[in-house]
């Protein structure tokens, strides 16, 4: 069977796919994945990559995405409450993404798409291929009825292929924990964090010596809301007895300026392997954050300044195994909180007890041979 895993711009919409095309390509199928500008680092999971928007950056098509429709920025910016307030900003990025989607398709000829959440050029390419399409969803929010808005918004792109429809064969793939599910269904399976690899500095091997707070604001956030909700957490650093770990790019470390004593930035570290040498973490409410940190079984601080992070953010708060801070204000009683509220702990122990017991990527592998007609 061949698997095409297309995913959007960001670099968290293509990180919860791996583990499953890991799991397919371990079980002897050929998988490859179409993407576009930090959708590309699929390529250091081993993976060919087909980049679907050449010559245009992550700045720039946000860029472009501002100028053309800044109505839809300034809601972004704001902050989306569900998905469907989510479809036609995603609608309008798909649709940059739509030629070179089906282009890839065309040329891969696969027998199944998977995809990432939102991803509407992907179900253009599935419906013009006549092959299936199964979304791979980041969780915590219903997606009931999402693809057919996704579909209305989207009409111009999908007659440029002669699409007028959704594909007949699709399913969802759904990562929440149970008693963090909005009941939209779909194929239960365990999240795997795949955060990216490289060399581990030495410090990070060995256990430390106070409480360690991983922290976070992914590769989108900044781009929509700078680093203002980093620049609150190092202010309140100095006044907790725990060590801060920044997870920043070199653009972002060398805009900080002199740090506290017990402020540490890295540059590009595995989410997970800090984590896992961590007693919590904050961040910006992104997917992956959020269930990287939950199957590691953390407590977590959200700071969710934009896009639809708050739907991440309150259904942690709702299940107690973290706490919601607005981003225009740290509240810093919430790390205090953080820290010592033994709720908190035993929540996030149950989550990941929950987690461990959802079936793994390769067990969906038979299924997804089953849709596809393997």
């Amino acid at each position: 069977m061949r698997i095409l895993v297309c995913c959007t711009h960001a670099v968290s919409h293509v990180f919860p796919t791996v583990s499953l095309a890991w799991a397919l390509r371990a079980a002897g199928h050929e998988v490859a994945y179409a993407a576009a500008q930090d959708g590309l680092v699929a390529r250091s999971a081993g993976f060919p990559v087909i980049d679907v928007l050449p010559h245009l950056t992550m700045a720039e098509l946000f860029g472009k995405f501002a100028q053309e429709r800044p109505d839809l920025m300034r809601e972004i910016e704001q902050g989306i409450p569900d998905l469907k307030g989510a479809v036609p900003g995603f609608a309008y990025l798909c649709s940059q993404l739509t030629d070179g989607t089906v282009a890839a398709a065309e040329a891969f000829r696969p027998d199944l798409i998977l995809h990432s959440e939102m991803n509407g050029a992907a179900l253009i390419a599935a419906a013009k291929l006549g092959v299936p399409a199964v979304e791979q969803g980041f969780g915590f929010a219903d997606a009931t009825g999402i693809p057919e808005l996704l579909a209305e918004h989207m009409t111009d792109a999908a007659g440029r292929h002669g699409v007028t429809g959704l594909p007949e064969r699709r399913a969802t793939i759904e990562v929440t924990p149970p008693s963090m599910a909005a009941g939209s269904g779909g194929w239960a399976m365990r999240c795997v964090p795949y955060n990216g690899g490289g060399v581990l500095p030495e410090w990070l091997t060995q256990r430390p010596e106070r409480p360690r707070i991983g922290v976070t604001f992914g590769t989108v956030s900044s781009l929509t809301n700078g680093l203002g909700p980093l620049q609150q957490v190092i202010e309140a650093a100095p006044e907790f007895d725990a060590e801060f770990v920044c997870a920043l790019t070199e653009a972002e470390i060398e805009g900080l300026g002199t740090l506290p004593d017990n402020v540490r930035t890295a540059s590009w570290l595995p989410l997970n392997a800090l984590l896992d040498t961590c007693t919590a973490a904050l961040h910006h409410g992104g997917a992956a954050s959020t269930l990287t940190a939950l199957h590691t079984g953390l407590p977590q601080v959200a700071l969710p300044g934009g896009g639809y992070r708050s739907i991440y953010a309150n259904a942690m708060a709702r299940r107690g195994v973290g706490l919601v801070s607005p981003a225009s204000g740290l509240d810093t009683a919430l790390i205090g909180r953080l820290l010592t509220d033994r709720s908190l702990y035993e929540a996030a122990g149950e989550v990941r007890a929950e987690i461990a017991a959802m079936p793994s990527p390769a067990e969906l592998v038979p299924r997804l041979a089953d849709l596809a007609g393997a």
